[in-house]
């Protein structure tokens, strides 16, 4: 018996972990405006909810109507998060699927559920349960290896037809390793000389200097947008975005290129993203 129950645990140890490495292939996960087994948009705020509870897990989440460059072009970079709703009448049951871009389920949650009346909590309430199935999970993006071309050796034929029959029909000219870098042409009439060695670049890489830019320490002023407000200083100049979610004072952000958490904590409020694989935190002042 205890044989039995320890090769259950080796087995789901090692299936946890295939799991983990399969999603680490992946770098957003893609949540719809409207679940498939919904009726509206953001019915019962899921949308909303699942985008905010996946950002928790470590993911970096995205709508689908708002996504980035390399997602825009490469939809294989990420998994499409659907709600399989099996709810009765007196209970909420949920499980999340996920698929890649040819629609292959590469991962399901366990069903979460709940006997919550209200449908807005029942459904949150039954997302967060169905989400414990991450939970223990390493996620880090590591990017997929491309496949290497086999390269299929030929045969080298040999051929002396056009060579040279004495070594005085051809002279060798001598050349030297600082010759290799430069183009040059060099006789009574006519003499040129030009550089081929590569030149120091400038640019500096837009990673770099969207780093460079930190939030201002100064007070960020609340103005109301949809869905949320945008903070701006007293320039005015807008700084950040923040997105409205179902719970009070916390607000989801776009900083940096990575997904962030806005919330309010013992009267003050923090920006929480991650950089470089860490949770980074941030003191902010903002004026509603």
């Amino acid at each position: 018996m205890k044989l039995k129950v320890l090769y259950i645990l080796v087995f789901a140890f090692g299936a946890s972990n295939l799991m983990n490495a399969q999603l680490n292939n992946y770098k957003y996960i893609i949540v719809p405006k409207s679940f498939s087994a919904l009726k509206s948009e953001n019915q019962y705020q899921t949308s909303t909810v699942m985008k905010y509870l996946l950002t928790q897990k470590g993911f970096t989440v995205v709508y689908n109507d708002a996504l980035p460059e390399d997602l825009a072009n490469n939809r294989c970079l990420g998994l499409n998060a659907d709600l399989l709703d099996e709810s009765s009448l007196f209970s909420t049951k949920l499980a999340v699927v996920f698929t890649d871009c040819q629609s292959k389920e590469i991962f399901r949650t366990v069903e979460g559920r709940s006997k919550i009346k209200e449908y807005v909590p029942a459904y949150r309430d039954a997302m967060e349960k169905a989400l414990v199935s991450f939970d223990g999970m390493d996620y880090h993006y590591v990017p997929k290896k491309e496949a290497k071309k086999e390269v299929r050796e030929e045969p080298i034929t040999v051929s002396f037809k056009n060579d040279i029959q004495s070594v005085d029909e051809v002279e060798e000219p001598e050349v030297s390793e600082s010759s290799k870098l430069v183009q040059q042409e060099a006789t009574p009439e006519n003499q040129s000389y030009k550089s081929l060695e590569p030149k120091p670049s400038n640019m500096v890489k837009a990673q770099e200097q969207q780093n460079a830019q930190l939030l201002p320490s100064e007070v960020l002023y609340a103005q109301p947008i949809e869905n949320g407000y945008q903070l701006v200083d007293s320039t005015p100049k807008v700084v950040l975005k923040l997105e409205e979610t179902s719970i009070p004072d916390v607000f989801l952000v776009n900083y940096q290129g990575s997904n962030g958490v806005v919330f309010k904590k013992e009267g003050k409020w923090f920006l929480e993203h991650s950089e470089n694989g860490a949770k980074k935190l941030q003191e902010l002042q903002i004026k509603f």
